[in-house]
């Protein structure tokens, strides 16, 4: 676990959702990003693939980025986009 925290950005807000039930894992990345500045990320931790997470984020502009590692773990790291119309 240290080595996870090592990796960590400064500024990153984690969400350690592996002991919750759903839907509170997905309310509580929604209410996360949903202020999320440009630059800023989320990491989401659970111990499952969010599969229908993944859609409602494209649909949202928001980019992410899965690690899954053999104790079942899985890390989300989530961004906003690039903004409309950036090159």
């Amino acid at each position: 676990m240290i080595g996870f925290l090592q990796e960590v950005r400064l500024g990153m807000k984690v969400i350690d959702a592996r002991d919750l039930e759903p839907p509170e894992p997905f309310e509580r990345v929604m209410e996360a990003i949903s202020d999320l500045e440009q630059g800023g990320q989320v990491m989401l931790i659970l111990n499952r693939e969010p599969l229908p997470l993944y859609r409602v984020l494209q649909l949202n502009g928001y980019q992410y980025k899965t690690t899954a590692f053999p104790d079942g773990r899985f890390e989300i790291v989530i961004a906003r986009g690039p903004a409309h119309g950036a090159s």
